[in-house]
């Protein structure tokens, strides 16, 4: 792989990801908020909302109400998190520009997530994959516990890759690997990617990490330095899954930012219009969200 090429993309998750594993369950006006911060920031593609069951995750129970009043400038992409046909369903006629359809790469994971197995939800996956695409909405693939599973350990790459190359032949425009429990290591990253890119030499790459472990910016610079299109992050660090035990955080957005940025790397965003956003969160959770940069300050100053 030609490695990295001077900017990437981030994708902010801190509206889904970020919000649906802390204690304290924001406002609709709250979500409205921080995604209308996130955008003032230069955020372009935003993981507004999550079309999972209520009961499920109480916490994106409001997902249509917040997907009514976000704003929609030019340029700007919603995306809905989609588990089946029926979440898909509720996304697109809450009016989102893209959908992110998830499959774990382990049995374990698809078992306490969703009582299910990883054949079965790629195969849920296909039809929504084919039927986004023949909507011609932009959607991906995200495979979850790619680099290793609370439940059942490590997770042969080769598990991975299948559901990468029969997303890829369903429709999906993006694959997204998804270290959801923070367990990866950079060689996993190239590994994945390397395997992603063979079986779906077209799509669009992207990549997930949590720092659970500490070691989600090592994985997002090798991610980045393989060539990899689009990082996801979250403000403030906050987040994880409430599926998967003790799965701290993702990744800052500040952050990877500063990180980024002092490699000489463009993500189109501004840290001093970031950097705020933390003390919203830290306000609003009632907790000071673990993102180091707004605590350490940009360098130089």
């Amino acid at each position: 792989m030609d490695g990295g090429h001077g900017m990437v993309g981030i994708v902010e998750v801190s509206p889904r990801d970020g919000l649906q594993n802390e204690r304290a369950v924001l406002e609709t006006d709250a979500k409205v908020e921080l995604i209308t911060q996130a955008i003032a920031a230069g955020a372009s593609r935003i993981e507004s909302a999550s079309f999972v069951h209520p009961k499920l995750v109480p916490a994106m129970a409001d997902a249509e109400a917040v997907m009514e009043r976000v704003p929609r400038p030019e340029g700007v992409s919603h995306i809905g998190l989609v588990l089946n046909r029926r979440g898909y369903d509720r996304a697109v006629s809450a009016g989102v520009d893209e959908v992110n359809v998830v499959v774990p790469a382990s049995d374990g994971f698809a078992k306490a997530n969703q009582n299910s197995t990883t054949e079965a939800l790629t195969e849920v996956a296909e039809e929504v994959l084919a039927e986004a695409a023949s909507a011609g909405l932009f959607a991906t693939v995200t495979i979850a516990t790619s680099f290793g599973c609370p439940f059942d350990g490590e997770v042969d790459p080769a598990r991975v890759v299948e559901v990468a190359r029969r997303s890829a032949a369903a429709g999906a425009r993006e694959i997204a690997v998804a270290d959801t429990i923070g367990v990866g290591v950079p060689t996993q990253v190239r590994t994945l990617l390397d395997g992603v890119r063979e079986v779906a030499p077209d799509v669009v790459t992207r990549a997930h990490f949590h720092n659970t472990r500490n070691t989600g910016f090592a994985n997002a610079v090798a991610a980045y330095e393989w060539g990899v299109d689009w990082l996801d992050s979250s403000n403030g660090g906050i987040g994880g899954c409430p599926f998967a035990p003790a799965a701290t955080g993702n990744i800052a957005t500040e952050d990877l930012v500063y990180l980024l940025e002092r490699m000489g790397v463009r993500t189109g965003l501004d840290l001093e219009c970031l950097i705020p956003i933390a003390t919203f969160l830290s306000e609003a959770l009632g907790y000071r969200v673990p993102a180091l940069l707004p605590r350490a300050g940009t360098f130089p100053g």
